[in-house]
């Protein structure tokens, strides 16, 4: 049976998308039974039109692309070699097509989307266009679906914001069905706990910028993810238990046979839920209200990135779904935390693949009723096919049943016995205005901060200051403003985490306060992020002053200034746009002027439907 509290906010989800909702299901079921009427899409084309569709293909494909009798497979790939993550789908297209081609179909690689690493990019100019580019990689998705070529998609993407951004523009593709192929995570290196503290001695000056290079490059040793529970890897587990990757298919390292098995079954899958396969599984119709709940519960369950409190909104909000963060935290309340991985606690994705993976988070979840059952899957209609793990026999891909549970309770546990009765993403309310506090990887002695402000409207300034001394010896709530979707794109804000903690260990009280992201990196260092409103768009923050009392309970969830500030004026200002230029960021003026706030998605299209 469903939890009271799953089923009332997904009622209440429902409810407030109705109208929506309805009118992207009237257009995507059109759009739909067009494509299953009168076959393949490239039919509809002009004989110009499809002649260059088809002018570069082989000699084979371009016979069939000729023909309307195979259903052509669109594939949008983020594949570059700088990145780790990415740099795994290099050999993806050929083998995808192979598969698609052996189901009865032909696949094309339609375009391909920017893949920015955040990791590279951190306390650079180029993290303020890191958030941006979801709606880029979204509009990149579009122009790549948009030349009517296609009827199903295959989305190679794996980190922070390509995932929501390949999501959200196929959505507007809805008819189409759509399977994620992910790439995996790289075999395990440094210890996280090693890696941390090595970055803490590093800011407190105890190693040289050598040493710290080789701790990270122990760490980042190999293609494929990132192997910490960031943003990136919460992305692959949401897609999985959204149904939008094959069962078990999200943590199997690059390179390996299985991982080859699971890429080719995602291409002859495509075919088989086309509009012109037996199971036709439009990717709009798979993303409906209770797909995005089980999403949410499945991001507090297992202690994930914060960056989804912006992105499901965005990703609903493509689907004619409105979601909210009230929803995220009356689910939170109800919802245990089952998981431990870095930076919530020593494991990484490998560890818990180890310890039964996603078959176990999955199959307990859904036997406590936290988790819609009956829902629809590119693997069929059901979340039960996710109780199954891939495995490879005399050769053949096969799914197993796993009648086993977690075979490491410190890092993957049952609902029974989790490491927290929460989902420990908490939503804070207050006169400073609402955030998100993620408190997984806080100690509760660490829960309830009151201190005085010290305001800062760089990153750099209070790394300069940590630098000079200027923070030694004092209590305080760091105050990090116009930081925000308008001010600069809401960079991620991890290169404080370090001298912050630093201070933590030293048996200071700190937190920090900010318009801006830091994900789940903020660790063990009490946070409130992604402040709406910011600073540049009249948020309280703006009139903080030092010396302010801040009273920060992620407990309670309250977030106050204990200073009166209704006779104050703003102080600070985001960088004007003649200032706010370098590292093409004054490409994405429009988008500063255009972009909501973070509570509706931080996205610029507005709620589309």
């Amino acid at each position: 049976m469903t939890n009271r509290v799953i089923a009332e906010v997904t009622e209440r989800v429902r409810a407030r998308s109705r109208d929506r909702r309805r009118a992207y299901l009237d257009r995507i079921g059109r759009a739909g039974q067009e494509l299953r009427e009168r076959g393949p899409a490239r039919g509809r084309l002009g004989c110009a039109n499809l002649a260059h569709g088809f002018a570069a293909a082989p000699a084979e494909d371009k016979i069939d692309l000729r023909g309307s009798a195979k259903p052509g497979v669109a594939i949008v790939t983020s594949y570059n070699d700088m990145l780790s993550a990415h740099q795994p789908y290099e050999t993806y297209p050929p083998e995808l097509k192979r598969a698609v081609r052996t189901a009865g179909g032909v696949a094309q690689v339609a375009g391909g989307v920017p893949a920015m690493c955040d990791g590279i990019t951190q306390g650079r100019a180029g993290m303020q266009l890191s958030l941006y580019s979801r709606d880029v990689i979204a509009m990149a998705t579009a122009i790549a679906l948009s030349h009517d070529m296609f009827d199903a998609a295959l989305l190679l993407g794996v980190c922070d914001k390509i995932v929501p951004g390949l999501l959200i523009g196929a959505l507007r593709f809805g008819h189409l069905p759509a399977i994620f192929v992910p790439a995996g995570p790289m075999t395990s290196g440094l210890p996280n706990k090693v890696k941390a503290r090595a970055r803490q001695r590093f800011a407190e000056g105890a190693i040289t910028r050598l040493e710290m290079l080789d701790a990270e490059a122990a760490s980042y040793h190999s293609p494929g993810t990132c192997t910490f529970y960031g943003t990136a890897n919460s992305n692959q587990l949401l897609m999985e238990v959204m149904g939008l990757h094959l069962p078990g298919a999200t943590f199997v390292n690059p390179h390996t046979e299985l991982r080859h098995a699971l890429t080719a079954a995602a291409g002859r899958r495509a075919v088989e839920i086309s509009p012109h396969g037996a199971e036709y599984t439009p990717v709009g119709e798979v993303v409906d209200e209770k797909a995005i709940v089980n999403a949410v519960v499945a991001l507090l369950a297992s202690g994930g990135s914060t960056n989804h409190t912006m992105h499901l909104v965005a990703m609903a909000a493509a689907a004619g779904i409105e979601l909210t963060w009230d929803d995220m935290a009356d689910l939170s309340k109800v919802v245990p935390l089952l998981t431990r991985m870095y930076p919530n606690g020593q494991a990484d994705v490998n560890h818990f693949q180890a310890a039964g993976g996603m078959p176990v988070f999955i199959g307990d979840l859904l036997d406590a009723g936290l988790l819609h059952a009956d829902v629809l899957t590119v693997a069929g209609r059901g979340l039960g096919f996710y109780r199954t793990e891939p495995a490879l026999k005399e050769g053949v891909l096969v799914w197993e049943e796993r009648a086993e549970g977690s075979g490491d309770l410190d890092v993957l546990r049952p609902v029974a016995d989790p490491f927290s009765a929460d989902g420990g993403i908490h939503i804070l309310d207050g006169n400073l205005g609402r955030a998100v506090s993620k408190v997984s990887a806080v100690k509760p002695e660490h829960l309830v901060i009151e201190a005085p402000a010290k305001v800062f409207d760089d990153q750099l300034d209070l790394l300069r200051a940590f630098e000079a001394g200027e923070l030694d010896d004092q209590d305080f709530v760091a105050v990090v403003r116009y930081q925000g979707p308008r001010a600069n794109g809401m960079p991620e804000l991890h290169k404080l985490t370090p001298p912050l903690a630093v201070l933590l260990d030293r048996g200071r009280k700190v937190a920090i306060v900010t318009d801006g992201r830091m994900s789940g990196a903020s660790g063990k260092v009490p946070a409130a992020i992604h402040l709406s409103p910011e600073a540049a768009d009249g948020g309280p923050i703006a009139l903080v002053r030092d010396g302010d009392v801040i009273r920060l309970d992620s407990a309670a969830g309250t977030l106050t200034v204990l200073a009166d500030l209704s006779a104050r004026t703003p102080e600070g200002a985001p960088l004007p746009d003649e200032l706010w230029a370098g590292t093409g960021r004054e490409l994405f003026a429009s988008f500063r002027r255009t972009v909501g706030p973070a509570e509706r998605g931080a996205s610029v299209f507005g709620d589309v439907a």
